[in-house]
């Protein structure tokens, strides 16, 4: 349970209070939203349980890309850069974003961890959500796409048991694919037929970042997916916030088109 808003346990926090921490987190999603779509980048929030191959994804996605696309990345997580340092040395320039006891990133974390880098320098900018089914999906960063990574090794009903995460993707991608052989129970119908459940427009790709296979295809959706420079920012759909039974739907936008003359050089 993250200490800074609860994550919608009004005992922790009141749900007036957190609406307004969820408001003021909108508007500034928004902000960055305008900032990447502006600048041509493709912005992807991904999410996804510990261990369930976010990192390993994203390093298969360079070696893949052969430096086609242009990639950069911030990595949430409680309490080490691993992640970070990884990225870069697979060839994605990354920082670090250390939560402390936050399950979550949220919007203000990305726009404030922009200031440290050349993110208008790339293609495609991955925000690696801290790893977590449940509070991550409640958060808006000012991304074009949510994915998220689902093992195998997880189980097929994980989009019945965390309905909010997969509700709100845009595409799941099924990782370690290439370990269904040794997984005698594991059903791909199943797990299709519980994503079709919860997915409004189910999407699936089948990846290993073992061995290479589907990462063409997750690359071409990502280039299909790239906004064009001068293009005028979206919100990203109708997102709802689940908390404990009360459900808050905002599908407001705050237009922030303008430059605030932000320099997101490396601090000296």
């Amino acid at each position: 349970m993250c200490d800074v808003c609860g994550c919608g346990d009004p005992k922790l926090v009141p749900v007036d209070v957190h609406d307004k921490i969820l408001a003021k987190n909108d508007h500034q999603a928004d902000h960055n939203r305008a900032h990447f779509v502006e600048a041509g980048v493709l912005a992807i929030n991904l999410m996804g349980s510990p261990g369930s191959g976010k990192t390993a994804l994203l390093e298969a996605t360079a070696r893949g890309s052969t430096g086609k696309l242009r990639f950069g990345a911030v990595s949430g997580d409680l309490a080490t850069d691993r992640d970070a340092q990884r990225l870069n040395k697979a060839g994605i320039p990354s920082e670090a974003i250390t939560t402390g006891n936050a399950c979550h990133l949220d919007a203000d974390m990305v726009h404030d961890s922009l200031h440290g880098m050349k993110w208008r320098d790339t293609d495609v900018f991955f925000i690696e959500n801290v790893g977590n089914l449940v509070c991550p999906a409640v958060y808006d960063l000012g991304q074009a796409a949510n994915v998220v990574a689902l093992s195998v090794t997880e189980g097929e009903d994980k989009p019945l048991k965390y309905p909010t995460m997969f509700r709100g993707a845009d595409l799941v991608i099924l990782t370690k694919i290439d370990l269904i052989p040794h997984l005698g129970e594991f059903s791909m119908s199943a797990l299709e037929d519980a994503l079709a459940r919860v997915m409004p427009t189910p999407k699936v790709l089948k990846i290993s970042s073992r061995t290479g296979e589907g990462i063409d295809t997750w690359l071409n959706w990502l280039e299909e997916r790239r906004p064009r420079p001068g293009t005028k920012a979206q919100p990203h759909g109708h997102h709802a916030h689940d908390h404990h039974g009360h459900s808050h739907e905002h599908g407001h936008s705050h237009d922030h088109t303008h430059d605030h003359g932000h320099s997101h050089g490396k601090h000296g």
